[in-house]
């Protein structure tokens, strides 16, 4: 068994809460623009005294419409400048958070707000609104209901005419009396393993959270940084960071449109961004193709050797000046539009969810947007691991945040604790005492523990796959090596009591016109029609055997299926957060699995 923990920072005390920031930031930075606002296309200011004042309009209508101390509330919304509002306004009120992604089904809707006991819900739209009338008389207790986007009601408007003879006094003394030790959120799991569980986030649980992430990253979490916004709220990560970048008087911007976030990555001109991996691939890799497209992919594909070769002698300690001057060449060719493409102002990256992978860590940092992966559940508050510029390491997810301890198993499960861990399951005792021993979150995933602290991920507990033959094969490796191919958009691996390792390969949908028109394939080709063409078949292929290098011939993939569609979250194959849900889609692609194994 192996350990490592992190020195604690600054404890939480009992009288803090979340929303004391809005009022520290408004009382002794009242200018300070906390956020840019995107309406109509263009960003408008939001000053700390501004948006102190909103906050305490929402709260105080929260308040006035019976909403007591604990009560759940819930808040449905794409990632929009709304949404943060409302959820500060919501701890304001002394009241507790349940959030739900904008894409949640009727009956997810329903399980989180009756699980939860909401007394209240907001909604964007009138579609949400439409799905939460469907389950509404099949809910106790929800009282009020709010519409972020109406015509006639706006939420916003609506609560401030509610709360308006609430006192400044009478509010503030209620936000004052909320403990760190009390509940501040739950948030649901993603379900990839059965039906989600209500994580339970204390004050004390978050404030910790935005207290390591300012230890790990004090160059990017200060005042006169800004930070874009784009993942879901929803999602534990995006919403930490978030509150961290208010907490420390980053700007803050919200944007819900991925398909535009290049433009509004240029008009926003973030210091910092946090993303997915998958954004990280795309971003590599439709640079890659124009450049290919333009002529200039000897120029490009130069340039990203260079990179990766620059961060490996980087890592080690020692740059030659042959390389240094080839990298200073490119840095004017090629790594300056790239950062171009980020706003221009980018310096680095905090990306979470999945491994980014060696190869492309190295790519970023060679060009000057060092991406720092880290690693955490819901349960942890987000990161509970995480590279840094003092302390970066390719290829693991960093050391321990501030005051948190990691131990590995006999098992090889990574064990976590300290003050960002949850406290239990929301309603669900058995799922606590299975999950937590002794103080120690059992995260399910498995990895190794460097003797200075770094961790690697090599799989995760319950999706070990054991062949006919007895080998134990964790499938993510694989399947995020293979993902990194900008053909490829999904990629689940299968095997389990079979006599070898397959997989299911799914296309990306944008990238596959422009291979189509590379390769001299119809335009009008669905992947369906060449999914047994030897071309697409080839380059698949290449991306499978890039992946079985990592691996030995027991556990290499020996054949694969080109699956007709995408896995998608409508279907219920894969997350908000892009996780698989294995059960679904082996559940799904039954046939497809069986083929495998009878050709």
């Amino acid at each position: 068994m192996r350990e490592y923990s992190a020195p604690a920072t600054r404890p939480v005390a009992d009288e803090e809460n979340l929303a004391d920031v809005v009022w520290a930031n408004a009382e002794r930075f009242a200018d300070l623009v906390s956020f840019r606002r995107q309406v109509d296309g263009t960003w408008l200011d939001v000053t700390a005294a501004e948006f102190a004042a909103q906050v305490a309009a929402v709260a105080k209508g929260l308040v006035k419409s019976g909403l007591e101390v604990g009560d759940r509330v819930g808040l449905m919304s794409k990632t929009r400048y709304e949404w943060t509002l409302i959820d500060f306004a919501i701890w304001a009120a002394g009241c507790v958070t349940v959030p739900i992604y904008d894409t949640s089904s009727a009956e997810q809707v329903h399980w989180i707000l009756s699980d939860s006991a909401a007394k209240a819900v907001f909604v964007e739209t009138d579609d949400h609104r439409a799905t939460l009338e469907s389950v509404i008389e099949r809910l106790d207790g929800l009282d009020n209901t709010f519409q972020i986007e109406s015509a006639e009601k706006p939420a916003i408007e609506v609560l401030n005419a509610i709360g308006v003879s609430l006192t400044d006094d009478e509010l503030h003394a209620r936000r004052r009396a909320v403990k760190s030790s009390e509940l501040a959120t739950i948030v649901y799991t993603s379900g990839t393993t059965g039906r989600p569980k209500g994580v339970e986030l204390t004050h004390k649980n978050l404030l910790s959270e935005i207290r390591g992430a300012v230890e790990a990253f004090p160059d990017l979490m200060e005042q006169g940084n800004s930070l874009l916004v784009f993942l879901p709220l929803a999602h534990v990560l995006a919403r930490a960071i978030a509150v961290t970048a208010l907490s420390t008087r980053v700007t803050l911007g919200h944007t819900a449109d991925v398909k535009n976030l290049v433009a509004d990555l240029g008009t926003f001109r973030p210091t910092f961004v946090v993303a997915v991996p998958r954004v990280f691939e795309k971003v590599y890799n439709s640079a890659k193709q124009k450049a290919h497209g333009d002529g200039k992919g000897k120029i490009f594909d130069a340039a990203e050797a260079t990179a990766v070769a620059y961060s490996e002698a980087e890592a080690a300690g020692s740059i030659g000046l042959g390389l240094r001057l080839k990298h200073t060449l490119f840095d004017k060719l090629v790594y300056a539009k790239l950062r171009a493409a980020l706003g221009g102002r980018c310096i680095a990256a905090v990306s979470g969810g999945a491994p980014l992978g060696a190869r492309l860590a190295h790519f970023f940092r060679g060009i000057g947007v060092p991406v720092f992966e880290g690693y955490g559940l819901t349960e942890t508050s987000a990161a509970a691991h995480v590279n840094t510029r003092t302390a970066f390491r390719v290829g693991t997810v960093g050391k321990p945040v501030a005051g948190t301890s990691c131990r590995i198993a006999d098992d090889g499960e990574i064990l976590l604790k300290g003050d960002v861990v949850f406290g239990a399951y929301y309603n669900n005792e058995a799922a606590t005492a299975e999950s937590l021993n002794d103080g120690w979150f059992h995260t399910g995933d498995i990895g190794e523990l460097s003797d200075d602290g770094f961790l690697k991920i090599t799989g995760r507990k319950k999706e070990i796959i054991v062949t006919a033959g007895g080998k134990n094969v964790a499938p993510s490796g694989l399947e995020d090596t293979m993902k990194a191919s900008p053909l490829i958009s999904q990629a689940m691996v299968v095997g389990d009591q079979r006599p070898f390792i397959g997989a299911l390969v799914t296309i990306d949908e944008e990238y596959f016109p422009t291979w189509k028109s590379q390769h001299g394939k119809d335009s009008g080709a669905s992947v369906a029609d060449l999914a047994d063409d030897e071309d697409l078949r080839a380059e698949v292929q290449t991306a499978v055997d890039q992946a079985n290098l990592a691996v030995s011939k027991a556990e290499a993939i020996k054949k694969f299926t080109i699956l007709a569609n995408d896995f998608t979250e409508a279907g219920g194959e894969i997350t908000p957060s892009l996780k698989l849900k294995r059960n679904v889609v082996s559940k799904n692609y039954a046939l497809d699995i069986e083929a495998l194994y009878k050709k």
